[in-house]
């Protein structure tokens, strides 16, 4: 393995504990007050960090999948080990959470400083749930991918 696996999990660890924090962050701060002086404030910055960090990802992940030659069984429907499966797998909750990913931070920052609609509330939270729930999805696949290879 080469250099990308090093900024992939860099990017993984911070993807994954910013992601952590803000739930925490979002859990404790029960007082719309406090809310409104802590997330106009680190939310864009937040928001920036996360994104770089899902880029780093995608770039890292798509690096090591071909340099791997990993990109052509994955179209490879007659290819169905348990590795491919766990990577196909991975992949598409990958991108599920990107699009989640897309949504929350148009949102978030279409929004920052302002009330929000309730569908917007309801997409926000809902799309920072799922990216917490997801995380630990795509952790568990690349945990099982890394213990096979």
């Amino acid at each position: 393995m080469g250099w990308e696996i090093h900024f992939h999990l860099i990017a993984a660890l911070s993807w994954i504990g910013g992601s952590v924090f803000m739930f925490v962050l979002g859990i404790s701060l029960k007082d719309k007050e406090d809310q409104q002086a802590v997330y106009p404030r680190v939310g864009p910055i937040f928001g920036y960090f996360e994104m770089g960090a899902l880029v780093v990802l995608l770039i890292t992940g798509t690096l090591m999948i071909i340099d791997n030659g990993l990109i052509y069984i994955l179209f490879d429907e007659s290819v169905d080990d348990v590795v491919t499966s766990a990577l196909r797998e991975k992949l598409i909750l990958v991108a599920i959470m990107t699009v989640i990913t897309i949504i929350h931070t148009v949102i978030a920052f279409r929004t920052n400083g302002k009330e929000r609609t309730k569908l917007e509330t309801i997409l926000s939270r809902g799309s920072s749930m799922g990216i917490f729930i997801l995380n630990f999805l795509v952790l568990h696949y690349a945990i099982v991918i890394r213990d096979i290879l």
